[in-house]
């Protein structure tokens, strides 16, 4: 009796530890509890077992956790409906509504033209699956289905891309007309470097609704990095890239006062602003939750609903581009994905023809916002603590898919017609192979010159010890 009292105290114990762990796993910037462990200890205990803590990024190991849901937080028990595995159920309601929708349409309106209603139906469905079946991500507000779907949006993107690829520029153009009949026609391309008067009635003049757009996409990338300066550093690198490419693009034509004080010191500056602002309030906030049920009066239940779609905790990023070498090439390469991806949008609608405040380029924008919030947090992570996390996350490894397909697609249509006809400009050309330089020969004088000099002294003691023991 003894003995089996001792065993079950001792399952009990595990199990505590085992919610316990459960209960801690929203918060990937807390200190590791197995951090005294040795390299060993820490690869034998399994994460979700033996009271090893799971965080997010866990995700990246393998079976022996898998019946352990490793993004579950303690979530509100007055509303548990949201957080169970209803799969049956949503396939059930999902081939229901199909049913219903197929059988009325085809009564309706029989002999009628069912392509867009049948595309938009696939769409669903695979946005559906992606809602329950894939991979959970670092960010578990409103809801980690939430961020599922951005991921279903993301490959759904990725997939039409690469079906893009494969066709000629004319027919995709033809094709644009299938989303809206309002497309397919060619567009005369504005440059903004016409009257460049500096004056205030001449600036007053070209402040428009696009200024307001840029400001709250400066406040969106803010929120992404979430580093004042390595927004500011995009900010200017962005403006000295439409400087460059402006032979390619007449939109890219600007007055040095709508670069430098419109864009930068205005609109950026203020976005950007607003952002970290957002950003330092996510920072400092006490994140209690307290259950729906549980919330006194209507307007402490509104507070409560309203707070779902805050964050449950929030990591400050230091990127730390001077720390080291790799660090270096972390910041290097995100600064030049997010340049390409602001890049590509210009490029893709003067290819096919879009006006800039069409509802495709919104949704692409809004959709590669939400895309990169996750996945510079998987970034972060896969940067700062590699042990940690061994591979990319799905979110970044899809996000710079997706960039590296608009830039292939931007390439091979760009070739056959006369966006890239005309060469780089020579003062262009002198000043990309100057920054080249930069960005190579600093490393080596960071990073190279103190590994070498370091390298030499050892060997210089080396040698002495050597001397002194003959």
């Amino acid at each position: 009796m003894a003995s089996s009292s001792s065993m079950m105290m001792n399952n009990a114990n595990h199990d505590d530890e085992y919610i316990d762990s459960q209960h801690n796993i929203t918060s990937p910037n807390e200190d590791d509890s197995d951090a005294h462990l040795s390299p060993l200890q820490e690869i034998e205990r399994y994460p979700g077992l033996d009271g090893a803590p799971v965080r997010w990024y866990d995700a990246d190991r393998t079976e022996p956790y898998t019946r352990i849901t490793p993004f579950q937080e303690t979530h509100d028990t007055s509303v548990e409906f949201f957080y169970k595995p209803v799969t049956l159920s949503a396939l059930g309601c999902a081939l229901a509504v199909l049913a219903y929708v197929a059988m009325s349409q085809d009564v309706l309106e029989e002999g009628g033209d069912k392509r867009r209603i049948g595309i938009y139906a696939t769409l669903l469905a695979f946005l559906t699956f992606s809602m329950l079946q894939f991979r959970d991500g670092p960010f578990i507000r409103p809801h980690p289905a939430f961020w599922r779907v951005v991921l279903g949006i993301n490959l759904l993107y990725e997939l039409a891309l690469v079906f893009l690829l494969f066709q000629d520029l004319k027919s995709a153009q033809g094709m644009m007309v299938l989303l809206d009949p309002g497309l397919g026609r060619e567009l005369p391309e504005r440059s903004y470097a016409e009257n460049c008067e500096f004056s205030m009635a001449n600036i007053w003049a070209n402040v428009d609704v696009f200024c307001v757009a840029h400001a709250l996409g400066w406040f969106g990338k803010a929120m992404i990095l979430r580093d004042y300066w390595f927004c500011w550093i995009l900010s200017i690198a962005f403006e000295l890239a439409e400087y460059s490419l402006q032979h390619q693009l007449a939109n890219f034509a600007e007055c040095w006062w709508d670069h430098w004080i419109l864009d930068v010191l205005l609109c950026n500056w203020l976005g950007t602003y607003l952002g970290i602002k957002t950003c330092q309030y996510f920072g400092v906030k006490p994140y209690t939750w307290r259950g729906f049920k549980q919330s006194r009066g209507l307007r402490g239940k509104a507070r409560r609903v309203l707070s779902q779609f805050s964050p449950s905790d929030w990591t400050d990023f230091k990127w730390e581009g001077t720390a080291s070498f790799g660090h270096y090439v972390g910041v290097v390469m995100l600064l030049a994905v997010f340049l390409a991806a602001e890049l590509n949008v210009f490029y893709l609608k003067s290819l096919l023809w879009i006006e800039p405040d069409h509802p495709i380029v919104i949704a692409r924008l809004v959709g590669m916002f939400l895309c990169a919030l996750p996945a510079v947090r998987e970034f972060y992570q896969y940067m700062h603590n590699p042990k940690r996390a061994v591979r990319m996350g799905p979110q970044l490894w899809l996000l710079l898919a997706t960039v590296a397909t608009e830039l292939l697609v931007i390439a091979k249509w760009g070739n056959g017609h006369e966006i890239f006809s005309h060469p780089l400009p020579p003062r262009v050309r002198v000043a990309w192979i100057v920054g080249a330089i930069a960005v190579i020969v600093y490393p080596m004088i960071n990073f190279g010159v103190p590994k070498v000099r370091k390298w030499v002294r050892k060997q210089k003691k080396l040698k002495n010890s050597a001397e002194k023991t003959q």
